[in-house]
């Protein structure tokens, strides 16, 4: 039967085509390499042996950890492999950041903002992948994939789709979101894994099974089913490798302790009434607490520009563009905003990076990950409910490498308190994550492919007889 509107092709030739569009590659394993550069660290070489052996996989390492040094040496890997080149994408600025690295190690790789192949390793920030041509290269990284969520919606569908038909894949990031497994779910399906419709259907329960049941703008809150837990970690655990420190995967710490961390709390307290109140309740629910907000800019601002008032390099982070522009005027910093062209954006990060820039105020979805500032240890933030913003801000600065204690000036209201206290919670989770996933990360390792297993078990009877 053919479809007047469809050309003449027949609709079942044209439905087969719409599902061929929608495969993933998932056919064959990796390769086995066991030459792999020097300069690797032992933990970080079985990190990349690993994840070559796989093929598609995703390393969930802490700041400081080496991610970059290890998905160079991957993509290396990938393209003696191949014959062809690797892109790596990343979030602003890290794009130049990757490539100094990779200079350091003596790797081929340059920046591209055109769509064209300059190096074997060709290096691009995720706002600039759609001009790049996938068929041309054999493997992809995506650098601090979990930025991509924070990506509008044509962003994270062109990343997903440039990756589907690639057999070499790797996702690197320092940690996913605790208990946002949608995000756990779309790394597994830009791995050609489960979908994440299909990993929330088999794993987990919505607690509000319905809209009615949730209040306006509130999102569906998904718990384990029954015995759930620990299978769903250890699917986790077969196409991820998480890595707090090296001893999580048995090496020794040495080299990696971090400096004194000081979190600081200033408390404002709201002046000002809001419209058509004669006096202030207390901001319990999220709407009140953004009116609060509003109404205590100017006042956030002052805390701020007094609490670096001594710094000589510092970051003010913020949340709004009232609160970004009263900042850049009360500290005479330098602001990175989101309505500036890319290139803009990505030369004054760069030039704080290098220390010509001393105060930098900006917002966390546009510089929080992946940027390496250990020459800076003052930093001033602006609370929200996004325990991951928090997490990576300080982490630009609070990393191994640092040489100073790092302070964090946390300025909130008294109804942004609440929201201090729910990023802690998640905070708690995010641990329980790690832990859950070393543990089953470990059990996997312990798994003999060769089967020599040291200990010996006795044979049944029944089974000696019947050979």
């Amino acid at each position: 039967m053919r479809d007047p509107s469809g050309g003449g092709v027949p609709r079942q030739e044209r439905y087969a085509d719409f599902l061929e569009a929608k495969l993933q590659h998932t056919d064959g394993d990796g390769i086995t390499v066991t030459d792999l550069p020097n300069w690797l660290y032992p933990f970080q070489a079985d990190l990349v042996e690993w994840a070559l052996r796989r093929g598609r996989s995703a390393i969930f390492a802490d700041c400081g950890m080496g991610k970059t040094p290890m998905q160079l040496a991957w993509a290396d890997a990938v393209v003696q492999h191949t014959g062809k080149p690797a892109l790596v994408v990343a979030p602003l600025a890290v794009t130049a950041q990757t490539v100094r690295e990779a200079t350091k190690f003596g790797i081929d790789a340059e920046v591209s903002r055109d769509g064209s192949v300059p190096a074997s390793v060709t290096v691009t920030n995720y706002e600039r992948l759609h001009e790049f041509d996938t068929s041309r290269f054999g493997g992809v990284v995506c650098d601090e994939s979990s930025a991509i969520k924070a990506f509008d919606g044509t962003t994270r569908a062109t990343v997903t789709e440039f990756l589907r038909t690639h057999r070499f894949r790797l996702l690197c990031t320092a940690t996913a979101a605790p208990n946002d497994y949608i995000e756990l779910g779309t790394s597994s399906e830009a791995l050609g894994e489960l979908g994440y419709t299909d990993m929330l259907s088999r794993w987990f329960t919505n607690r509000q099974r319905t809209a009615a049941q949730r209040g306006w703008g509130q999102q569906a809150e998904w718990r384990f089913k029954g015995h759930a837990e620990i299978p769903f970690w250890r699917w986790v655990a077969s196409w991820a490798r998480a890595l707090r420190r090296p001893s999580d995967l048995g090496y020794h710490d040495d080299g990696y302790e971090l400096p004194p961390l000081e979190y600081r709390r200033t408390v404002i307290n709201a002046d000002a009434t809001e419209v058509g109140r004669l006096f202030d309740l207390p901001a319990n629910g999220v709407r009140e607490v953004r009116s609060e907000q509003r109404r205590t800019v100017e006042e956030r601002c002052q805390a701020a520009a007094e609490a670096l008032a001594d710094a000589d390099s510092a970051v003010a982070w913020c949340q709004t563009n009232a609160e970004s522009d009263r900042l850049e005027q009360l500290l005479g910093a330098v602001q990175v905003s989101g309505s500036e062209p890319t290139s803009s954006k990505e030369g004054k990060l760069e030039a704080f990076t290098r220390g010509d820039i001393p105060i930098l105020v900006t917002k966390p979805s546009i510089g929080a990950w992946g940027l390496n500032w250990q020459h800076c240890n003052r930093m001033t933030y602006f609370p929200s409910y996004s325990y991951e913003q928090l997490y990576q801000a300080t982490r630009r600065l609070w990393r191994y490498g640092q040489q100073h204690p790092v302070t964090v000036d946390l300025i909130t209201t008294d109804g942004g308190l609440g929201m201090l206290e729910a990023v802690e919670k998640k905070a708690e989770k995010a641990e329980e994550m790690f832990s859950r996933l070393v543990a089953c990360m470990r059990d996997a390792q312990q798994v003999d492919r060769d089967n020599n297993y040291p200990q010996q078990a006795e044979v049944p009877a029944w089974l000696k007889e019947a050979n």
